[in-house]
């Protein structure tokens, strides 16, 4: 009798247990990790896509989160180096509430990784790394999508500034990677192809090379009147102290690729990124911007870092570009109404509309289009006395 008598409460006990389960399970978190060069110093690139990502993962939380599950943003240190970028993969791609990884600046480290991205059939959202070859990877499925800059993209547009500048023999300065490869083959087919200019030289240098300057002067001497640098933040650095010591005439201007604006490039280069002439690519500024999406990206990043001021944004490309990834992943897992991988991946080639910060997406990706910007997002930019990046008018005078 006693054993008949417990047994409704038994079945409310196991009931309650199962329900409990149930809803701890269903508020269990949708994981994107951020697998970047955060121990890098005076790397600020890394941190940037974070805050983008963290900033859209509130959002996105505020209004219920996905699926009836928060977004929570987690992040792995690669220190750029492939080997760590391939274990940090390799871990994440073991825990099933990771559903994408989002790389940050350093092309030759993605590329590096693409076999085990498609081995482990892992999304890879890139809002940074430019290289052509990470969605042109040939890989079918392909399983990296990248709202950001392609090589091809950016030279185009920093030949035709050289261009609008009066340069009509230009000097290029590359490192020898997948990513000053990639550059170079875009700047050569810009010259065929659109701006008719004569690449007179091409450079290449190593990471931390202390030869820079010298291979300036090779290709200042070989007729160079504008120079074509890819580069990231430290050999700019390098670049322009040695420049500023030379006399005036000897000074090109320098149009470079925008790896520059992920580290602390303006503070390092001090005075001497005012002796020269010197502009960078870009997609996107904060600066003027007055648009509903833009103020909220603002008003969160004041609230996450402190700093809302448009002027004082580091690394602008990298927070709007994660932020609007992480829009786009989410509406993607609610399309394919799982975190199934393989189904967010489908459903991240079949997206509506989406309105986003850096403008309306009537389509963002589609099976064989895997880059949601345009060349027409590309646009050049200048450092201003308070290391503002402040976009360039369209057509500068030439001289």
């Amino acid at each position: 009798m006693a054993n008949r008598r417990n047994r409704p409460s038994r079945l409310c006990l196991l009931l309650a247990w199962a329900l409990a389960c149930a809803a701890a399970n269903a508020a269990a978190p949708i994981k994107i990790a951020v697998d970047g060069e955060f121990g890098l110093p005076n790397s600020t690139s890394a941190q940037a896509v974070r805050a983008g990502a963290q900033i859209a993962a509130a959002e996105i939380n505020a209004a219920g989160g996905v699926l009836g599950r928060p977004l929570e943003i987690v992040e792995r240190d690669n220190r750029a180096v492939p080997a760590r970028a391939l274990n940090n993969l390799r871990e994440l791609a073991q825990d099933p509430d990771v559903v994408a990884v989002m790389c940050t600046r350093y092309s030759p480290v993605v590329v590096e990784t693409l076999p085990e991205i498609h081995r482990l059939k892992l999304p890879l959202l890139d809002p940074w790394a430019a290289a052509d070859g990470i969605t042109d990877n040939g890989y079918i499925p392909n399983y990296v999508f990248r709202l950001s800059l392609r090589d091809a993209w950016a030279l185009a547009a920093m030949m035709r500034y050289a261009k609008q500048k009066g340069a009509h023999k230009v000097g290029i300065l590359t490192p020898n990677t997948e990513w000053g490869r990639s550059s170079l083959k875009a700047a050569k087919r810009a010259a065929i192809q659109e701006t008719h200019q004569e690449i007179v030289s091409v450079q290449w240098y190593d990471w931390g090379d202390p030869g820079i300057a010298e291979r300036y002067q090779t290709l200042r001497r070989a007729g160079a009147e504008a120079l074509v640098f890819v580069a990231n933040d430290r050999e700019a650095v390098i670049l322009l102290k040695e420049m500023a010591q030379l006399p005036v005439e000897q000074r090109l201007p320098v149009i470079s690729h925008w790896g520059v604006t992920g580290g602390d490039f303006f503070e390092q280069a001090g005075a001497s990124l005012s002796s020269v002439d010197f502009a960078v690519v870009q997609t996107y500024s904060f600066i003027g911007k007055t648009d509903p999406v833009a103020q909220r990206v603002l008003a969160g990043l004041q609230k996450l870092t402190g700093n809302g001021d448009p002027r004082k944004v580091v690394a602008p490309v990298g927070v709007a570009h994660a932020y609007d990834l992480v829009h786009l992943l989410a509406q993607a897992i609610e399309r394919a109404k799982s975190t199934d991988r393989a189904a967010v991946r489908n459903a991240l080639e079949n997206l509506g509309p989406y309105q986003g910060l850096l403008g309306r997406f009537k389509q963002p990706f589609t099976r064989q289009r895997h880059d949601a910007l345009s060349p027409d997002s590309v646009f050049m930019a200048r450092y201003a006395a308070d290391g503002a990046i402040e976009p360039l008018p369209k057509k500068p005078a030439a001289h």
